[in-house]
């Protein structure tokens, strides 16, 4: 996928006219391609770790004023020789800069291949690869979390731990091939079950923390859907904090869904406002009522609004029931608090619901704080792993399958078919840290990063 034989460049800012642009090299040439085309100090004679102030020529032409850091190998992102040039945000100088540089030996880099480069020169192991790109992606304080923790190895370190126990007993199974005709047993089955058991414990439970892991870096799909004229866009509205969805006292008035995104505590929620559902009296409303539903099969969460001084026991009884979905958490809230007589709450005690009114905006931070322990479920104290990833997940799985095979022959099958299983399961956990990888595996992670990174 990548020759680290030869210097790479690429803007390592965003595209588009800024104060500056960074311009990063990495290679065993870039401090001489860097210096060919510097003028101020000599680069190649400089310390690691220092900034030069100098310009950028081509022959007699000065294109810029800039700066140039210099980070030696291996002390460098990449572990290779790196120079970031600083310069003004003009896309013509940044343009001219990198053409100048590829023209004195560079050759541009292709996406992800400063990280695929880290990783290949055992900076970072693959998982924290990706999490610089879910760092990079990060739009929320709950998601920076969760990939911060992830690039500092907590996840790898955790994996390595079972992979080294692993390897272990691998080894002393081998040892009994070895010793096949004196029918020697080295290791020990009841020690194996125990590790496999507790191996398995660690597995299951990352597996279970993807549901959370994910719902962080994703966002968390969460419909607001009830009757017309519930409330449900100026709950929207009283949400958000702002006129978002159009508020009217005509039923209906919601055709198609408006989406916005709620941040609470630090996750993203995914709110989306839906048609009422009841049936339709035209042709738009019904495809409307048809969109609810869809939104409601694909979310995490269903928000359920209803006119508490409207609605009967039995009708609201007949929602709860035909909006029930595998997997939705729903919660129940009863809107027009404000308008109830003491009669109407009594018949709504045996209903386990939240009281608000979004009109006049009481209990809304209450909704904000179940909507939010719906999603979490004290899962969240900052120090946990979490797994984000699809490809971590199947790995994790694929893992679970092989010792649960492990551990379904681990007293009638014989030491050759054991090993196998245990040697599945390390394949599948090195998949994960790229101890084990593919080219294809590589091209299909990296491409998925910007240019620059």
């Amino acid at each position: 996928m990548t020759n680290t034989e030869e210097t790479i460049v690429a803007l390592a800012t965003p595209a588009g006219v800024g104060a500056i642009g960074v311009i990063r090299l990495s290679g065993p040439d870039a401090i001489k391609i860097a210096d060919s085309v510097f003028k101020g100090k000599d680069l190649t004679k400089q310390q690691s770790h220092t900034i030069h102030f100098g310009n950028i020529v081509d022959g007699d032409v000065i294109l810029d004023e800039v700066l140039a850091s210099l980070f030696i190998a291996p002390k460098s992102y990449t572990r290779e020789n790196v120079v970031e040039i600083s310069c003004h945000g003009s896309n013509y100088i940044i343009e001219s800069i990198i053409k100048l540089l590829i023209k004195n030996g560079a050759r541009s880099a292709k996406a992800g291949e400063f990280t695929l480069r880290a990783f290949l020169n055992g900076q970072l192991d693959l998982s924290q690869a990706e999490a610089v790109a879910d760092l990079i992606a990060s739009n929320s304080k709950a998601s920076q979390q969760v990939a911060l923790q992830q690039l500092r190895g907590g996840f790898s370190n955790q994996l390595q731990t079972l992979r080294e126990q692993l390897v272990q007993f691998a080894s002393l199974i081998e040892l009994e091939l070895d010793f096949a005709e004196e029918d020697v047993e080295f290791a020990n089955r009841d020690q194996l079950k125990k590790l496999i058991y507790e191996i398995n414990w660690v597995i299951v439970a990352l597996i279970q923390s993807f549901e959370l892991g994910n719902a962080i870096k994703q966002g968390v799909n969460t419909v607001i859907a009830g009757r017309p004229n519930a409330g449900k866009s100026t709950l929207l509205n009283a949400l958000l904090n702002e006129e978002r969805a159009i508020v009217s006292h005509i039923p209906g008035t919601t055709r198609d869904t408006i989406e916005e995104v709620l941040n609470i505590n630090g996750i993203n929620f995914r709110l989306i406002d839906t048609a009422g559902i009841r049936e339709a009296t035209d042709a738009i409303e019904k495809i409307g009522v048809e969109r609810t539903m869809e939104k409601i099969e694909q979310s995490a969460l269903l928000v359920y609004v209803y006119d508490a001084d409207q609605i009967t026991i039995n009708e609201l009884n007949s929602d709860l029931e035909s909006l029930q979905r595998p997997g939705v958490t729903m919660l129940v809230v009863a809107n027009k608090a404000d308008l109830l007589s003491p009669e109407k709450l009594d018949s709504l005690a045996q209903v386990q619901t939240l009281l608000i009114s979004a009109k006049e905006k009481t209990h809304i931070d209450e909704l904000k704080s179940k909507i939010y322990h719906s999603a979490v479920k004290d899962q969240l104290d900052g120090n946990e792993t979490l797994v984000t990833n699809i490809r971590h997940l199947e790995a994790l799985q694929k893992t679970e399958e092989a010792l649960a095979r492990v551990l379904n022959g681990i007293d009638t099958i014989t030491s050759d078919f054991l090993s196998m299983d245990i040697k599945q399961a390390l394949h599948y956990l090195g998949e994960i840290t790229g101890a084990v990888t593919t080219d294809d595996l590589l091209e299909n992670i990296f491409s998925k990063f910007c240019i620059g990174k």
